[in-house]
């Protein structure tokens, strides 16, 4: 959240113009979100003439699935505001209708078929785990101390080649040993999908245990 902070105070934007808030994906109503849509809507009310940009960070602030993505950008041509993101995989200005709508509804769609993605590998895992009859399957060769050991010192400037040897392996065949840099890797990445759609990995947990009750592993 910070660091999203500090990109729009970078491009230019006073703090006292930037809207934030912290909130499930899963809670349609967004106070700040609305309040920022609402000011644009009086300034470019106050200033036809004048082009209004409502700049986000990513394309995920603005929503999570394909149907509220093109309800935003039916406003934003509606009320003839200009989107700006700073980041993701569409940084630039441009304005949602025309071809630049057809743009924003891929995207919307590659958000959407990312969130199934880690919803069926979320109940893959959780099956897996059930079969092995384990609570969380093998030994995870990143636990979840050394993936916050990683996260702390990445946010200090380390590199990841840097912080490997510090990390040694708890269980398993390789205890003792450190984990390689793709290990690593692989877990910074699942962990960036999880943190960005958490509610994902929550939906699937209750539908597995909706499923298989008391056999729903601890950890995945």
């Amino acid at each position: 959240m910070q660091s999203q902070l500090d990109a729009l105070e970078k491009h230019g934007i006073p703090r006292d113009k930037i809207f934030s808030e912290k909130i499930s994906t899963r809670i349609r109503v967004r106070p700040k979100f609305e309040a920022a849509l609402t000011l644009a809507r009086q300034i470019k009310a106050h200033a036809p003439h004048c082009r209004v940009i409502l700049t986000v960070y990513e394309m995920k602030r603005l929503g999570r699935d394909a149907a509220e993505l093109t309800a935003l950008a039916d406003h934003l041509t509606a009320y003839g505001i200009v989107l700006e993101m700073l980041a993701g995989p569409l940084p630039g200005i441009y304005d949602p209708s025309g071809p630049g709508r057809m743009l924003f509804a891929f995207f919307a769609a590659m958000a959407e078929t990312e969130r199934e993605s880690i919803r069926e590998a979320t109940l893959e895992g959780l099956d897996a785990a059930a079969r092995k009859g384990k609570h969380g399957g093998r030994p995870a060769v990143i636990t979840d101390d050394m993936l916050y050991t990683v996260l702390r010192r990445r946010a200090a400037g380390e590199t990841v080649e840097a912080i490997r040897p510090d990390l040694i392996i708890p269980t398993g065949k390789r205890k003792g040993k450190s984990p390689s840099v793709a290990s690593i890797y692989r877990a910074l990445a699942t962990h960036e999908k999880i943190a960005a759609y958490p509610e994902v990995v929550e939906q699937a947990r209750a539908e597995y245990a909706a499923v298989a009750g008391d056999g729903l592993p601890a950890i995945v």
